[in-house]
């Protein structure tokens, strides 16, 4: 259970300090030098930089017309064992509601303040609208707001806590947050065979369809006059088992650490999302799916807007590497927890890098 019943200090919206046209973004927004992002170097890498890495995008066309090719397979399996992170197209959401369903959040967050705030959250669920995570007192903050909700299992589900405005709202997101769900069961079938798992192996593991817990997080990153001195999202990896990501097609902004720690700015395809790893997967698969680290850049001239859709383990369900990856060439690499506990250090301390998980590492 989550201890912290409030904020420790005042709740300041990230929104109204880039709406107040300040020149120096406040001391508290100020990273220390070393993670702050060079963005006038080349140690990260775009598409203008002829090294550039681009995270493989796969058609994930043949899972909806009951034809899933071992090639699409083997690509899939191929990016989370190498990178955590890749792109899917045809991957079964209609262009139209995904695009409704940003501009959706769009209005959302530029609704007067006094009608957000009806919906502000709490360290003790998350859920609503939120401008900080981790509860440390006087702790370095990151430039965004972000509106936070769940969608199953049904016990959480929980309309009144979702926005009631722009109208009409809660429809579209029930049908954004279903196609979701439906696309992470079947990632889920094509991780689990290529572990040379049974297919429901890994859905098991996360307490089985009806229990596994399906979340969406809205990040808004607003313009911030000194985008080199702040992130709109410091570097970590997923605590969840699933991420998939509706990303801002007009603004880049999201960094993948890549194999040689230069940080890869992912660009986005038309219509695609972004699917990565988390910690519950790597855990799960002991070690074999990596969950990487990312973070976000802001921009000083455009806002930026995505949406985070988690898919993850039933909170009180043991994870732990499965016994049938664990031999004596593979020791298990990690201790068990549950989804409930681990989740507790990312509400407490916020993004720290890989920090969690790697103390959970088995002593060799």
């Amino acid at each position: 259970m989550n201890i912290f019943q409030d904020w420790p200090e005042p709740i300041v919206r990230v929104q109204s300090l880039s709406e107040s046209n300040l020149q120096a973004i406040p001391n508290r927004y100020v990273k220390p030098l070393a993670q702050r992002p060079n963005l006038l170097s080349e140690n990260y890498h775009t598409k203008n930089n002829p090294h550039t890495a681009a995270i493989p995008i796969i058609d994930l066309g043949a899972i909806y017309t009951n034809d899933i090719t071992l090639q699409a397979n083997d690509e899939i399996s191929k990016a989370c064992r190498e990178w955590g992170f890749f792109q899917v197209v045809n991957h079964g959401m209609s262009p139209q509601l995904m695009e409704r369903a940003k501009e959706i959040w769009r209005e959302f967050f530029h609704l007067p303040m006094e009608l957000k705030n009806m919906h502000a959250n709490s360290p003790k669920t998350y859920e609503g609208y939120g401008s900080r995570l981790g509860v440390e007192k006087g702790a370095i903050l990151d430039w965004s707001d972000y509106y936070y909700l769940h969608y199953q299992p049904l016990s959480l589900k929980d309309y009144t806590k979702w926005p009631s405005l722009p109208l009409h709202c809660r429809e579209t997101l029930e049908g954004y947050c279903k196609e979701m769900v439906k696309l992470c069961e079947n990632l889920m079938t094509i991780l689990s065979k290529k572990l040379g798992l049974q297919e429901d192996r890994l859905q098991n593991a996360f307490g089985g369809k009806d229990e596994a817990g399906g979340c969406l997080r809205v990040n808004y990153y607003p313009k911030c006059p000194q985008p080199e001195l702040t992130l709109g999202l410091s570097p970590h990896s997923d605590p969840g088992g699933l991420t998939i990501l509706l990303p801002d097609e007009h603004v880049a902004g999201l960094h993948v650490r890549g194999s040689d720690d230069a940080w890869i700015t992912v660009e986005p395809a038309p219509h695609a999302l972004i699917v990565n790893i988390g910690d519950q997967i790597q855990m799960l698969s002991n070690s074999v799916y990596k969950s990487i680290e990312h973070r976000v850049i802001v921009s000083p001239a455009e806002e930026r807007l995505s949406l985070a859709f988690f898919y993850n383990p039933k909170g009180n369900v043991p994870i732990e590497p499965l016994k049938e990856l664990v031999t004596v060439d593979s020791p298990a690499l990690y201790t068990s927890t549950t989804y409930d506990q681990y989740r507790q250090f990312i509400r407490t301390q916020g993004p720290r890098n890989k920090s969690h998980i790697d103390e959970l590492r088995s002593p060799r």
